[in-house]
């Protein structure tokens, strides 16, 4: 009888990409838990606007499109959003804190906005497309271990407790 081959060796990763992927990762990291942190206060704006008629009648449009046509309708919006907030970071950085400031929030309102609508209407169209239910559910993973490794919950339940009690003081 023959012997098995063995599995093939994995290569060794170099430091520099090793380096690299652990920053990415501390990046989305923080991205994360900031996003979950800053979710509650920016919640009811967003149920809001979507409560507005013009939103309804987006919604009823998007989520009677092809899913190509939504995956479309989502990245125009995301390609022209996401630049303008690394440009208005680096704005900020380059001592322009009120014009970088109001571009960043301009930006993340379009994003929590526009874009979120046209995904929460075209989900289950999107959800078709193999790809983009992989990259839907992977990205909804990573964000679940992370909250669950850093216990975001209980960091959530500190923070209320801590606001209702300066607003108690504040009285």
């Amino acid at each position: 009888m023959p012997a098995l081959p063995s599995p093939p060796r994995r290569a060794a990763r170099s430091p520099i990409l090793a380096a690299l992927v652990f920053l990415i990762r501390v990046v989305c990291g923080a991205a994360i838990v900031l996003d979950e942190l800053v979710r509650p206060l920016y919640r009811p704006l967003v149920r809001w606007i979507a409560a507005l008629g013009l939103m309804r009648a987006l919604e009823r449009w998007v989520s009677g499109l092809s899913p190509y046509l939504v995956l479309l309708l989502i990245g125009v919006p995301y390609a022209v959003v996401e630049p303008l907030k690394f440009l208005a970071l680096l704005k900020i950085a380059d001592g322009h804190v009120k014009t970088g400031g109001a571009a960043f929030l301009l930006a993340h309102l379009v994003s929590f906005v526009l874009i979120e609508r046209i995904f929460t209407a075209g989900r289950a169209q999107l959800m078709t497309l193999r790809p983009v239910a992989w990259l839907v559910n992977t990205a909804a993973s990573v964000r679940d271990a992370i909250t669950d490794f850093i216990r975001l919950d209980r960091i959530k339940a500190r923070l209320r407790a801590l606001a209702r009690w300066a607003r108690m003081k504040l009285r």
